[in-house]
């Protein structure tokens, strides 16, 4: 292994400093990090916490194994989807009754989509940012097709503009609060308030926000909000994702996937389709059991936390990897994408180099993990729950010596590499 620098006196003081005095430090013991790893990619999958094991070895040997399918009922599998749609729910303010989990976010994000474009059926345009996550274009270009709808792609920053001008031809507005590839923050209160000014609603992708920062989606009127339950949630790979519809919109919201344990009456096997009231409506199929109660074993993660410490550590976080990567990257090339001003950050730092995917391999090699995104940034994810100063420094410092001593293999990625 490549030695790395000696940290700067400075910065080592300052990163010890910041977290002895870190009231968050006690949660790192709610998760199961392994040895000698830097780990900054909990923003693609977050960590496995401590209490998902013993969940699941319970949910196998007795729910399933003992109970079999009294377990249904016995163990409460049947209301699982609601009520882990509630524990998600209280992490992005929304009030109980209000969000569904289960399924994955693609199918979520459909749902959504496609049930706010059915709620302004008079309105022909739906209005996406260019930037979005690929599913996130593929999916409102879909549901555009099915619809009879024109899809639109703004910026957000140019979304209020658009909206003054087009917004009474808008039916829906699909964004996220955070840039998945530079970590951006936008204003999701201000944006969903310019939506709804022009009677559109207001759809928002929470996957790199949930967790990450205190959200009140019921006290900033969005409509609707999708999230994956695999990144700062920690539910595991592939863990179900969730939906959430305000209340106002119960009554009226038509799901274009009408599964069985939607029904009013799911378990009388009617011929038509009567819809549940409220959330239960968006339900779809038999829900994935075992990945639900993982995800909710790894929500308990966040019992007795304040979002608000979350949001000011992580914010600490990300200003010291930027100071770190001012004074040791930047001189070898690096180019900081993220924003320097902490209330347009969300929780990531990314970094323009053109080596981007070869050091990304290198810093695993090296005990630290992080990821890149096509085709020249490097992506840092912090999660206050578990990450630390010293943690940031010590990659940075691998990052500076790699880069400096040129040990790392340029060769291209193969076809199909997971990034």
């Amino acid at each position: 292994m490549t030695t790395a620098l000696s940290a700067p006196p400075a910065l080592r003081a300052q990163a010890g400093r910041l977290d002895a005095a870190d009231p968050l430090a006690p949660l790192r013991a709610r998760f199961l990090l392994p040895p000698d790893v830097v780990y900054l990619d909990g923003n693609s999958l977050g960590p496995l916490p401590a209490a998902v094991p013993p969940a699941l070895d319970d949910a196998v040997r007795r729910q399933w194994g003992t109970g079999l399918i009294g377990s249904w009922n016995g163990a409460g599998w049947w209301e699982a989807p609601l009520r882990v749609g509630d524990a998600v729910g209280r992490l992005i303010g929304a009030a109980p009754g209000q969000t569904v989990a289960g399924d994955s976010t693609s199918v979520q994000l459909f749902t959504a989509l496609d049930a706010a474009a059915a709620l302004r059926p008079d309105r022909p345009l739906l209005v996406t940012d260019p930037g979005h996550f690929p599913t996130d274009r593929y999916l409102a270009d879909a549901v555009a097709r099915r619809r009879g709808l024109d899809v639109r792609r703004v910026a957000p920053a140019d979304l209020p503009a658009f909206l003054a001008a087009e917004g009474h031809r808008t039916a829906v507005v699909s964004y996220s609060p955070v840039d998945f590839r530079t970590g951006e923050l936008y204003d999701l209160a201000a944006l969903t308030r310019a939506a709804h000014d022009a009677g559109a609603l207001a759809l928002w992708d929470l996957c790199h926000a949930a967790g990450a920062l205190p959200l009140d989606v019921d006290g900033t009127g969005v409509d609707l909000a999708v999230g994956c339950g695999y990144k700062f949630l920690s539910g595991g790979p592939g863990a179900p994702a969730y939906l959430y519809v305000a209340q106002r919109h119960h009554a009226a919201l038509e799901t274009p996937l009408p599964g069985w344990t939607g029904h009013a009456a799911p378990f009388d096997l009617a011929a038509g389709y009567r819809p549940a009231p409220g959330i239960a409506r968006a339900r779809i199929g038999t829900p994935p059991i075992l990945s639900l109660l993982a995800l909710e074993a790894a929500l308990t993660a966040f019992d007795g936390v304040d979002l608000r410490q979350v949001r000011a550590k992580s914010l600490s976080l990300t200003g010291f990897f930027l100071r770190c990567a001012d004074e040791l990257l930047t001189p070898l090339g690096f180019a900081p994408v993220t924003p320097a001003d902490p209330a347009r950050r969300g929780s990531q730092v990314t970094l323009r180099h053109p080596d981007a995917h070869a050091l990304t391999r290198a810093l695993a090699h090296h005990g630290v993990l992080a990821d890149m995104r096509a085709p020249d940034l490097l992506r840092f994810g912090v999660n206050a729950l578990y990450t630390t100063h010293t943690d940031l420094l010590e990659a940075a410092l691998r990052l500076h010596t790699l880069t400096a001593t040129g040990a790392y293999d340029r060769t291209p990625p193969a076809p199909g590499v997971v990034t």
